[in-house]
């Protein structure tokens, strides 16, 4: 009796649990509300096989409840004796090509669009002056925070992916150091980003971002492998622009080509910045991959600190205080030797540094 109510009160849970989730999709993150071609194939996949296995399981179903009423001893009585067909070879075809039969309709579909999410061979394709026609982003994911690099347009940046709307954008995917995987759940699926070797996929976003997440103006990026204490905070976030307005983007950082923090700056927190973080931390947009830090150029322009922290400057000294707590595992060194004055001079600096205000 005791076990039965432990059932039906795990029962219960699950099932509050169940409709209390099904609210958590939004826009921003929910793989339920695609934002590009890529993302609503992959969910009419999801719905079809859905489909299949519900089919599945209604005409099992139907034929065990059959059985279960039918047959009862009640109604056939103690010494019935039910049709022997053990050796039909009927219903040993029947229950082996119907499988296979399944099998082929949910194949033919799902490889069919493994294949074409994985050709990236116009990621090569070059104009009448050499240059590439499609927009290739390289992705290193590393201890924890993500780096962006354009290697057509010159520019770099970390946290914060822009990417134009109504094309196909191709990704180099890699690590630094442990494996971990790229996924924009609204977007499309997940890829992982290994050290030994480059993934390659592209992306299709159809929806403008400006209008998400009441006034962020931005899709969520995760990690989705498991890759050290800090995992479940290592998020980025992806900006989606129309062309003109993705453009004038590139040109603004293209614009900040050798900006540098001084030492001898009147600002303190430039000055402080400069002699404090400037050998690991770039402010200007135009470089390549590889940097030990993320680049900060448009930390005035992201949403969050560190990738999850409230963009406030109060968030950033609460950062440079307690890096190693906030995020246990990453590679930001303290700064609590730091007087107040010079911490809270700092972070306002980084909010200065912008590409969009």
């Amino acid at each position: 009796m005791m076990k039965g109510l432990k059932k039906w009160r795990l029962f219960s849970l699950l099932t509050v649990m169940t409709v209390f989730l099904s609210a958590c999709g939004e826009d921003y993150l929910s793989t339920l509300r695609p934002a590009g071609a890529v993302g609503k194939e992959q969910l009419n996949i999801l719905l079809f096989t859905t489909a299949i296995m519900t089919l599945v399981v209604i005409v099992v179903s139907v034929i065990y409840l059959i059985a279960f009423f039918k047959f009862r001893r009640s109604r056939v009585g103690e010494n019935a004796m039910p049709k022997q067909v053990e050796g039909s070879h009927t219903l040993e075809i029947i229950w082996t090509v119907i499988p296979i039969i399944l099998l082929l309709i949910l194949a033919v579909p799902t490889l069919n669009s493994t294949y074409k999410f994985a050709d990236v061979a116009a990621m090569d394709e070059v104009d009448e002056d050499g240059n590439k026609t499609a927009l290739t982003v390289n992705v290193t994911a590393k201890l924890y925070w993500w780096e962006f690099e354009y290697p057509e347009q010159g520019i770099v940046t970390a946290q914060e992916l822009v990417v134009p709307t109504g094309e196909k954008v191709y990704f180099n995917l890699k690590a630094a150091d442990v494996k971990h995987s790229f996924w924009i759940p609204a977007v499309g699926g997940k890829m992982d980003t290994n050290v030994e070797n480059v993934n390659k996929f592209y992306l299709e976003f159809g929806k403008e971002s400006k209008d998400l997440n009441e006034g962020e103006g931005v899709f969520y990026g995760k990690c989705a492998e498991l890759c050290g204490p800090s995992h479940a905070l290592m998020d980025f976030k992806v900006k989606t622009l129309d062309r003109t307005a993705f453009d004038a983007w590139v040109a603004s950082m293209q614009a900040t080509e050798g900006q540098v923090a001084s030492k001898e700056s009147s600002d303190l927190g430039e000055a402080t910045f400069a002699n404090s973080c400037l050998g690991c931390h770039a402010v200007s947009g135009v470089g390549v991959g590889g940097a030990m830090a993320p680049n900060l150029a448009t930390f005035g322009d992201r949403n969050r600190v560190a990738g999850f922290l409230d963009h406030t400057e109060a968030e950033v000294v609460n950062w440079l205080q307690n890096s190693d707590e906030l995020k246990p595992g990453n590679l930001m060194p303290l700064y609590d030797s730091m007087s107040q004055e010079e911490l809270d001079a700092i972070a306002k600096y980084l909010m200065t540094l912008s590409v969009e205000k």
